[in-house]
């Protein structure tokens, strides 16, 4: 295997895990939110069930999209890497055009 086609596999796993719903919710929440919780909050704002979300947090801390800190007995997560908040930026960008109807920005490699 060509190591571009391994760069776009790992990518296709990066988007993969982030087609689940929940998912995009607990990073939508650290996004705009608190930019940090722990998993207890998580559950409450969000209402989820607590398994669900250390699941998940578990599976975006495992491909590095939230990183983590442990105070106490609580474990924050956090959205802090400047490549996932412009990633996700972008995809709630155009997902806000595509809810608008309004057109998306030009395309800059023509």
């Amino acid at each position: 295997m060509s190591s571009t086609q391994a760069f776009i596999d790992e990518a296709a796993k990066i988007y993969k895990v982030l087609s689940n719903s929940t998912r995009l919710n607990i990073l939508y929440y650290l996004r705009h939110y608190n930019g940090e919780a722990d998993v207890k909050t998580i559950v409450n704002d969000l209402h989820l069930a607590q398994p669900i979300v250390s699941k998940q947090l578990g599976i975006l801390y495992r491909y590095q999209l939230v990183s983590r800190h442990k105070e106490g007995t609580r474990v924050y997560y956090a959205l802090d890497d400047p490549h996932v908040i412009e990633m996700i930026d972008d995809m709630l960008k155009h997902v806000k055009h595509e809810f608008k109807g309004e057109p998306h920005p030009r395309n800059l490699y023509k």
